[in-house]
């Protein structure tokens, strides 16, 4: 903070913490936010503020329907990048109730072409069991856990191990959601993904295909009938799966 006080930086990176009051910003004139989708109303506020002497820039794959909304009244611009990295392919999406021999076909293909597999079950009470069911249906493979609730150096050094693919399974919460770039992993499976919302399932499903191989995504839902709201949103997950179809899946979120 002093540096900040003394004019000594030029370009300040980091979390929400810069929108704190003891973070006083002298002279701002672009504000860059990215992951729009992970602010909260208190922190928009505080961005409208600035507003008035700042350049603002939000970027996102999926603009929330708040946002959206904003953009098409006129009271935002709205650009959209729609040409993907080269040699990106799209993912392969499907929804399956669940059940463990799809679980088990998805990630053995996977392992087969020497790739990593995400698990990932947003429960962290249940973790061990699947990771302990996981180690049993694989057993010449290393499947571990990661949570929130994990101790801070137990958890980076497992992240890391997941990085240099020491681990071949990683179950895990939507802690991934954003951040991580595993070129080598290119399978991810959700369970029950009727509970998550259309830009997190976006978020989620972009953790893999960030390299040149085909990337699968398999969503799973319980063996019972969904609500009308979730059944809408799975559908547009599995339907939209072209590279750069945030704006569209965007746009069917606002309309549910």
């Amino acid at each position: 903070l002093s540096f900040l006080n003394e004019k000594k930086i030029d370009v300040l990176i980091g979390t929400h913490r810069i929108l704190s009051k003891d973070v006083k910003l002298k002279n701002l004139g672009l504000l860059i936010i990215d992951e729009e989708h992970r602010f909260g109303v208190k922190h928009k506020e505080k961005i409208r503020n600035l507003k008035t002497k700042t350049d603002v820039l939000t970027m996102t794959a999926t603009p929330i329907p708040r946002t959206l909304q904003q953009s098409l009244i006129g009271l935002k611009s709205l650009s959209v990048i729609k040409t993907p990295p080269v040699s990106r392919k799209p993912i392969a999406t499907a929804i399956k109730y669940f059940n463990w021999a799809s679980i088990r076909q998805t990630i053995n293909a996977e392992l087969l072409r020497k790739g990593q597999v995400y698990f990932l079950n947003n429960n962290i009470k249940s973790i061990p069991s699947y990771v302990e069911k996981i180690q049993s249906l694989f057993p010449k493979h290393v499947v571990a856990g990661a949570s929130g609730k994990m101790e801070s150096g137990v958890l980076e050094k497992t992240v890391l191990s997941f990085f240099s693919g020491e681990i071949d399974i990683l179950i895990c919460t939507t802690i991934i959601e954003s951040g991580l770039d595993v070129t080598n992993a290119n399978s991810i499976i959700v369970n029950n993904a009727q509970n998550f919302g259309l830009p997190q399932l976006y978020q989620i499903r972009g953790r893999v295909g960030r390299g040149a191989k085909q990337a699968r995504c398999l969503l799973l839902v319980p063996n019972k009938p969904l609500e009308k709201d979730a059944y809408k949103r799975l559908k547009t997950i599995e339907q939209n799966t072209a590279l750069g179809a945030g704006y569209n899946v965007s746009m069917k979120d606002l309309e549910i």
